[in-house]
């Protein structure tokens, strides 16, 4: 009995991994070609997400939770940027790092902050594989520790619970 659970909870994780990293693809979308949030959803929704583009097979995600980052990033990215801004090392903006780790972080510290039902250490860990599918490994552990700092800051019962146990 216990087996079914334990698909469908790989499914579901597996869609939303899947709805993570189509949310980094349309953030970075729309910094760089300047489209709008109904454009991407439309695009990503009907030419992406469970699709075959270019040859390479898109897994299935869950669209809901694909929306909710994408339109929370921008519904709250001037809350969101000051933080980031403060996590990165200094002189280096978040306006000056590449579009795509600007993504990244934005959708990790979105999730940090309003995505209370994925653990901090779910969500610090699907944006580390995220990254290490586009970037370097220094650029990967520096996602790593700006979503560690923000995450201890914003979860800082959740960071200090022994791991395995939720506060």
């Amino acid at each position: 009995m216990s087996a079914p659970a334990k698909a469908d909870g790989e499914r579901k994780a597996n869609k939303r991994g899947a709805a993570r990293l189509a949310a980094v693809q349309a953030l970075y979308q729309m910094d760089v070609a300047a489209k709008g949030l109904n454009e991407i959803f439309a695009e990503f929704e009907s030419h992406w997400m469970g699709q075959e583009v270019d040859g390479s097979q898109y897994r299935p995600a869950e669209a809901a939770f694909f929306r909710d980052i994408v339109g929370g990033v921008v519904r709250e990215q001037r809350e969101l940027d000051p933080m980031i801004d403060a996590a990165l090392a200094g002189g280096w903006p978040l306006k000056r790092i590449e579009a795509l780790m600007r993504a990244l972080l934005r959708a990790g510290v979105y999730e940090l902050k309003h995505r209370a039902d994925v653990p901090m250490r779910v969500v610090i860990s699907e944006y580390v594989d995220v990254a290490h599918a586009f970037l370097d490994k220094d650029e990967t552990g520096m996602v790593n520790a700006v979503l560690d700092q923000l995450g201890r800051r914003l979860r800082a019962d959740e960071a200090d619970a022994p791991r395995g146990k939720a506060p």
